[in-house]
Formats: C-alpha cells, sequence, structure tokens
C-alpha cells in the first residue's frame, strides 16, 4: 500500500498562528508532521515563508484562500503560492452571503469556480473546492450541490477536497463519496466527530468519534489521494496537544506499517 503524505490545516492552530506564526509552524514541523495547509500567512511575505518553510523541511503544498480574495485578486493569491512552492489553492467555504439560494445561482457559481480552476492550472497550480454540509443540501436539478458542482465543472480545472466529516454529518457515506470521485481527489481533511445534545458537529481527536478512519484511509489510498490532512474545527484540549495526539493517533495506526 502507498504512503499517503500526512498534512495539517492551520486553521486548528489559529489562535497559535495569530500570536506567533513562526514559533508555531516549528512546533508543527517538531511533532511530525510533512506539510501544513495556510489559513493565511500571518502577513509573512512568500519569500520569507518559503525560507522558514525550506528551514523546517515542512511543504506548503495548500493553502485555503476565500472566495472574496480571489474575486479581488487571483494573481496576487496564485503568486504567493507559487512563491512559497505549494501545488493546490482551496476555496475553502461560502459564506452565507454567497451561498446560492438556487440552482441558477449555484450554477453560476460553478462556471466561477471553472474560471478560477482554468487560470490556476494554466499557472502550474491545481485547484479544488472544499467541502461543508450545505452542498449536499442545496439542488441543482435531479443532484445534490456538491455533485452538481463537480459534474459542471471539468476535473482538469476543479479538483475534490473532500471533508469526510462533513459527508458524514451531511448524512451521506464517506467510503462511497471518495470512491465516487477517484482520481479527482489529490486532498482529504481527515478529521473525526460526534454530535452534541443539539445534534451539532463537535470535532474531536481522531479516533474519538464515530467516522471510521482505517476505512476512509484505505479508500483514500485507492481512490489516489495525496495528502491526508488532519484539521479540528474546535478542540477540547489545547490544540496543539490536539494536533498531537491526533498524529500519535496516525503513527500507531497507519504509518507504523510503512
Amino acid at each position: 500500500m502507498k504512503k499517503l503524505n500526512v498534512g495539517l490545516q492551520l486553521f486548528t492552530l489559529r489562535d497559535e498562528t495569530a500570536a506567533d506564526f513562526r514559533g508555531t509552524l516549528r512546533k508543527v514541523a517538531a511533532l511530525g508532521y510533512e506539510g501544513v495547509e495556510f489559513a493565511g500567512y500571518g502577513d509573512i511575505p512568500a519569500e520569507e515563508m518559503k525560507a522558514l518553510l525550506d528551514e523546517l523541511g515542512l511543504k506548503g503544498f495548500s493553502s485555503h484562500v476565500s472566495l472574496h480574495a480571489m474575486r479581488e485578486d487571483l494573481q496576487k493569491q496564485i503568486d504567493y503560492l507559487k512563491t512559497i512552492g505549494a501545488q493546490y489553492i482551496i476555496c475553502p467555504y461560502l459564506m452565507p452571503e454567497d451561498r446560492p439560494e438556487n440552482a441558477e445561482g449555484w450554477t453560476k457559481l460553478f462556471a466561477e469556480l471553472q474560471q478560477y480552476g482554468a487560470e490556476a492550472a494554466k499557472q502550474g497550480l491545481i485547484f479544488g473546492y472544499h467541502n461543508h454540509d450545505f452542498e449536499f443540501h442545496g439542488q441543482v436539478g435531479d443532484a445534490n450541490a456538491f455533485d452538481a458542482m463537480f459534474a459542471q465543472t471539468s476535473p482538469e480545472a476543479v479538483k475534490v477536497e473532500m471533508d469526510v466529516c462533513w459527508v458524514q454529518f451531511a448524512g451521506q457515506n464517506p467510503i462511497e463519496y471518495i470512491n465516487k470521485y477517484a482520481d479527482r481527489l489529490p486532498l482529504l481533511h481527515l478529521k473525526d466527530f460526534s454530535k452534541d445534545e443539539q445534534g451539532q458537529m463537535k470535532t474531536l481527536e481522531l479516533g474519538q468519534g464515530s467516522v471510521d478512519l482505517p476505512a476512509v484511509i484505505e479508500g483514500a489510498t485507492n481512490a489516489g489521494v495525496e495528502w491526508l490532512i488532519v484539521e479540528q474545527d474546535v478542540c477540547q484540549n489545547p490544540p496543539l496537544e490536539s494536533v498531537s495526539n491526533s498524529y500519535n493517533w496516525l503513527k500507531e495506526n497507519y504509518l507504523n506499517q510503512f
């Protein structure tokens, strides 16, 4: 079985990076993570970020870039990512005001994402979209908005960054969705969760929730995933402790076999 790369989505450590971005990256590298997916850069210039990543032996392979930031200046975002040696630029979320209310709105958004993806590809980057649960509740014809998005965009322009927690929370089967989007799914957010008393998602350290993580990892391997990305939206322990515990779970249940 091919070993997948293991990265960390830095949104989990948003408070830590806000206080000390460089020091936090050093701690992430020390934990054993091979790379990071950015969610902002802490006002660090791209050349300086590249030097820091190289010093730490970390790959800054991907970044979450808001739809607003892409609309405002896509080229600025692409230039930063190319400078730090990233491969992926990901639309991470749609703010409530940006979420289409009907099929026509979704179709218009898909065309916009296709345009961003085509431009990113022209400049050597790979564009993708990261899901939550609302995409499974939107409807476009006979399909939910998630499936419609990837039916109405090309695999060359728009890849899938699947968040298995949100797929499962939306009432879908993560393994079936991983298989469905095999070879269009280079990045996968490996997360775990339970539900609180109000039925809302409670994100947990790996191995503590309801996601069948070994099956997800096996499915991801078969689907051609390149990076497993650890993320925990809200941590019950100090976030650095949580991402350390999740990495240790991966070592014990996956990485130690290589």
